[in-house]
């Protein structure tokens, strides 16, 4: 889709309202520097071996970081991955599991009031519990991990409100995650708050430990490390967001290792909470501190004399106090592979990024429009892909092509890291596929191409045109992509004489495409969110991810939801900052572009991007395009006036609108900024998007 205006009929739709119940899509411009990890399901989140392929990827995920070393005869992190699935809804029936000495994957569906209040369930080894997408709760209470409990995972939780009434209780020992002398512990994605003690307590020796992705928030007594005079815990602490917690952010009490990055804390102005203190290296504590954010913090970093504390690559903004370092410390990378975001994305990533994630713990269902896919049940089969030849195949295209056609199972592809510097297309008779990337990181599996518009094809039979571009191009239904970057390094710059510098990085242009945890990075048309045909449904799902590019990189006449991710202004290859984040091109009866809950940013200019413009393909008068921002931060770099005109179509005839977006680029409502109503807001959400279809990760 060209950058220019095209030659188009200048056709005048009569000016629309804002009708409660008619979806506005949504849409968001994103966040800063492409390659940073998002995390959906933790950035260094392993995949479980072959054999458990059946089973969803967050019943199989296994820990990152200290969680993940082979130590105390436990070989990682992986939970009850070996045991049944089983769903709870009452405190008996999580006790029961828990408790168990069987291995479990236990599923909270749902909202638990522990009896009695403060209440701690003793878990036993080889447990993985897990909220239902963002419906499982523990209120007034938590979980205990006793001497020798290990191989235990807790994600996706919201643990909450055991507070008794007084903020420095020295009564009630009411923790949401208590263990003591445990090891191999995974705690991700949980939203921990009001408690009337401490949210995360390791003590006694715990060791393994991983804590990434967390909320923890409107606690005195945050995340205590300790409680022991030996040196033996060794803990991974990363991308957790600390707003509004006083102390312990955490206090690290004789840790022999304790590697702390991209953590977000927050003490923001005009709240009933003062921060006390942030990271806090105590005793004989030996911590690595790198590549985290402090904002407003007092006492932001603080160490005893006798801790080792080596600081780098962080950010301090407002903060006040002390701010120490000292001694030499460790390398965390002999122990695990790890790649830190930049400090200055933190904020706007975990912001966007922590917490209970909405494809996590989600069933899928075997058949039908209201379930995941029309995959049956049947266990799925493992393809690898290595460039080495370790794997099954040397290319991803050779995987595809082995992809039996028309199957009714699923097909992983499962790619370990490196640069695979082909095209790929999934054509439309080989459904239910995965493309999966092995690696700790997003970043570690690339899958790359330079085509543009107008690349030459190599028989001279003409050029690629936009939607021939793209580096990958998936045209099979219910196709799933994750950890892993898909782009187009088509270089404008050393090709300015070439007409049409359209470059697609990724085309869809099936249904039910669901897109985890991935970076989809260009400069102009980057993503391309079609249909196969215009009277065709195409639905995507895109989560946790970044998008990243400059003019129209959303485009397309899908209806599609970019939830909780990261969209990034790139400069242009001149290096100036102008640009349009989407350009949909909706058919009138279906809903366009939806971008909820994200963050737009990117190292670009003040007011120099439109959030989006119509794109009425060739010049069709009928197309209805529609974009709407809701719950989205957005940065300075967005105008004012966000949304402009295309090829004499003006935006104010179709269908544009913002809801309760904030950050500096955002604005009050006006004839340039079109805002939905509350009862409007209520009959878009993503589930009105996605039509019944609950995307699962498989």
């Amino acid at each position: 889709m060209s950058e220019q205006h095209r030659s188009k009929p200048r056709h005048r739709k009569g000016r629309k309202t804002l009708a409660v119940g008619v979806p506005l899509a949504l849409t968001a411009a994103g966040y800063l520097a492409y390659g940073a990890d998002l995390g959906v399901l933790g950035s260094g989140a392993q995949r479980a071996s072959a054999a458990s392929a059946a089973a969803p990827a967050w019943a199989t995920a296994t820990a990152d970081g200290f969680a993940s070393v082979d130590a105390l005869g436990q070989n990682g992190t992986y939970g009850g991955r070996d045991g049944r699935t089983v769903t709870v809804r009452t405190q008996a029936e999580l006790e029961k599991y828990a408790t168990a000495e069987e291995p479990y994957v236990i599923v909270v569906a749902g909202t638990i009031d522990m009896a009695p209040v403060g209440k701690e369930i003793k878990v036993r080894s080889d447990k993985t519990i897990i909220g239902a997408g963002t419906s499982g709760q523990i209120v007034g209470g938590g979980f205990f991990l006793g001497a020798g409990v290990h191989n235990v995972i807790i994600r996706n939780l919201t643990i909450r409100d055991s507070y008794q009434g007084v903020w420095n209780d020295k009564e009630h020992d009411f923790d949401a995650i208590q263990m003591d002398g445990a090891h191999h512990v995974w705690i991700d994605h949980n939203d921990l708050r009001h408690m009337a003690d401490g949210l995360i307590d390791v003590r006694k020796d715990s060791t393994y430990v991983t804590v990434s992705w967390n909320k923890l928030s409107d606690n005195n007594k945050t995340f205590g490390i300790g409680w022991t005079d030996n040196v033996t815990t060794d803990i991974t602490i990363h991308h957790n967001w600390f707003r509004e917690t006083e102390q312990r952010n955490p206090s690290t009490d004789n840790a022999a290792h304790a590697h702390l990055y991209n953590n977000f804390l927050e003490d923001a102005p005009g709240t009933d909470i003062t921060s006390s203190y942030g990271n806090y290296a105590r005793g004989r504590t030996s911590m690595v501190l790198e590549n985290s954010y402090f904002q407003g913090m007092r006492n932001p970093v603080t160490k005893d004399a006798t801790a080792t504390l080596v600081q780098r690559g962080n950010v301090f903004s407002g903060t006040s106090g002390r701010n120490e370092s000292g001694g030499t410390a460790f390398d965390p990378k002999k122990f695990y592979a790890y790649t830190p975001d930049r400090a200055a994305d933190v904020p706007a990533l975990l912001r966007s990024g922590t917490g209970p994630r909405p494809s996590i713990g989600v069933a899928s269902a075997t058949s039908g429009t209201s379930g995941t896919s029309g995959a049956s049940t049947k266990a799925a089969t493992t393809l690898t892909v290595a460039k080495d030849g370790s794997g099954q195949y040397r290319t991803v295209q050779a995987a595809v092509n082995a992809v039996p056609a028309n199957s009714t199972s699923r097909v992983v592809i499962s790619v370990k890291p490196g640069t695979y510097r082909e095209t790929v297309k999934v054509p439309s008779n080989k459904p239910h596929v995965t493309i999966q990337g092995t690696g700790g990181s997003r970043k570690d599996t690339v899958i790359t191409y330079n085509n543009a518009a107008g690349t030459p094809k190599p028989d001279g039979s003409g050029t690629y045109g936009t939607s021939g571009s793209a580096t990958v191009a998936v045209e099979a239904d219910d196709f799933q992509a994750r950890n892993l970057t898909i782009a187009n390094d088509f270089d404008e710059a050393a090709h300015q004489s070439l007409s049409g510098h359209q470059a697609v990085a990724l085309r869809t242009a099936a249904d039910k495409v669901f897109l985890d945890g991935v970076i989809v990075t260009g400069d102009q048309d980057t993503l391309l969110l079609d249909t196969a045909a215009k009277d065709k449904l195409g639905r995507v799902y895109m989560t946790n991810s970044y998008v990243v590019g400059n003019v129209d990189f959303i485009f397309g006449r899908a209806t599609a939801v970019i939830d909780w991710s990261v969209i990034t202004l790139k400069k242009r290859w001149n290096g100036t900052s102008a640009g349009y984040v989407t350009a949909p091109s909706t058919p009138a009866d279906r809903k366009g572009i939806l971008i909820n809950r994200s963050a737009v940013d990117g190292d670009v200019s003040a007011g120099t991007f439109h959030l989006g413009r119509p794109w009425h393909a060739g010049g069709d008068a009928s197309l209805d395009p529609q974009t709407t921002v809701r719950d989205t931060t957005l940065s300075a770099a967005v105008k004012s006036a966000p949304w402009t005109d295309m090829s004499g179509f003006s935006w104010k005839d179709d269908r544009f609108a913002e809801y309760r977006n904030t950050g500096p680029g955002a604005g009050p409502a006006s004839t340039d900024r079109p805002q939905l109503t509350a009862d409007q807001a209520a009959g878009q959400e993503v589930a009105d998007w996605l039509g019944g279809w609950v995307p699962t990760a498989s």
